[in-house]
């Protein structure tokens, strides 16, 4: 298997946008706050829009408890609940349209 250089980008399937691998966007934001180099620099210098890696680096910054806001984690957990939500939900109304079925089936 080819090695994946930092410069070459993963296009996801099905998708036009770009998408990094993590280490590549941990090590671009350590460029920004750990080196004190600019967001247009490092963007410019990797080849990356100067907001996306602003988007990254405003994440990490929250990770890091610097700034308000939805942690990683917490996105993730809250993007678990909502699936799950959506799912207990479509299974309630299944129910609910089962159990009216047979009532009115068996009242006959």
């Amino acid at each position: 298997m080819q090695e994946q250089s930092w410069s070459e980008p993963v296009l996801a399937p099905g998708r036009t946008r770009r998408s990094f691998p993590k280490e590549f966007e941990a090590d671009a934001v350590a460029l920004v706050l750990d080196e004190g180099r600019t967001i247009v620099s490092v963007a410019r210098s990797l080849g990356i829009g100067a907001s996306n890696l602003g988007n990254w680096v405003r994440q990490a910054r929250i990770d890091r408890g610097e700034r308000e806001g939805l942690t990683t984690g917490e996105r993730a957990e809250l993007a678990r609940l909502r699936r799950e939500n959506t799912q207990l939900r479509m299974e309630r109304d299944l129910l609910k349209a089962a159990t009216a079925f047979w009532v009115k089936e068996s009242g006959q």
